[in-house]
């Protein structure tokens, strides 16, 4: 085994072993009351996590399965949040054609998605923050979404620079241009249907479908013309950006 694969794989079980910890800390007193707006989540997430746009210049794709994810962390509880996310993660990295299943890729993606969606849960539903006079909950959508952001790019980046030898700030800033746009459309979409939701209830997560699969549409058409321009050395992406 030579370095780069040793250091890969223990950068993968420490991130695993912080997926961990952080979701057995975010779950404590967590219980699942949520029944049918758990399954109506679940099955959104999982099923536009199949909705995938290949970015230009990496060898990954972004599912679009964000806005249900922070639907989940704003208003579930930390293991509901956490496993919509998980599966969410299983599906988007399930068998392919024409394509290796690779087990340590999986287990990153999970780690990864469990990781970033319990830290975005703590800082929506810390007490202290909840309790404080300047909390909105535009800011709190807002801060979960960063912590959301920051939980997947940053791992991913990380990844890349161990496994490609490429310099991390690059790494990073070029997933942060091809990927967070889409987390501020995202929490938008958040926003409006947690105002909806309070007069229509749960059933509101079914509107979003078709939005995300216009939007799917739109990023594949775009990401299409911009990949046939893209000129900088691809990177080997070892989850996607969004999901």
């Amino acid at each position: 085994m030579d370095r780069k694969t040793r250091r890969t794989k223990m950068f993968i079980g420490a991130m695993l072993l912080a997926a961990m910890t952080s979701t057995l800390y975010a779950g404590i007193g967590s219980h699942a009351v949520h029944l049918y707006y758990t399954f109506a989540v679940l099955t959104l997430a999982a099923a536009t996590s199949r909705m995938k746009v290949k970015l230009p210049g990496m060898e990954g794709n972004m599912s679009v399965n964000l806005p249900f994810l922070l639907m989940a962390v704003v208003n579930l509880s930390a293991v509901e949040a956490v496993s919509i996310a998980c599966l969410s993660a299983v599906v988007e990295c399930g068998p392919q054609r024409n394509a290796e299943f690779k087990p340590e890729q999986l287990l990153f993606n999970v780690s990864m998605m469990a990781f970033a969606t319990s830290m975005a849960n703590l800082i929506c539903h810390a007490a202290w923050v909840s309790r404080a006079s300047w909390t909105s909950q535009p800011l709190l959508l807002a801060s979960a979404t960063a912590a959301f952001f920051l939980g997947q790019t940053v791992p991913v980046a990380s990844i890349i620079t161990l496994t490609q030898g490429q310099p991390m700030r690059r790494v990073w800033m070029s997933i942060v241009h091809l990927s967070f746009p889409y987390y501020v459309i995202s929490a938008g979409i958040t926003s409006m249907l947690n105002l909806v939701g309070r007069s229509f209830g749960w059933q509101a997560a079914l509107v979003v479908f078709p939005v995300m699969y216009a939007i799917h549409h739109s990023y594949r058409l775009y990401f299409g013309r911009e990949g046939e321009a893209w000129q900088t050395p691809p990177l080997t992406r070892a989850a996607g950006a969004g999901a």
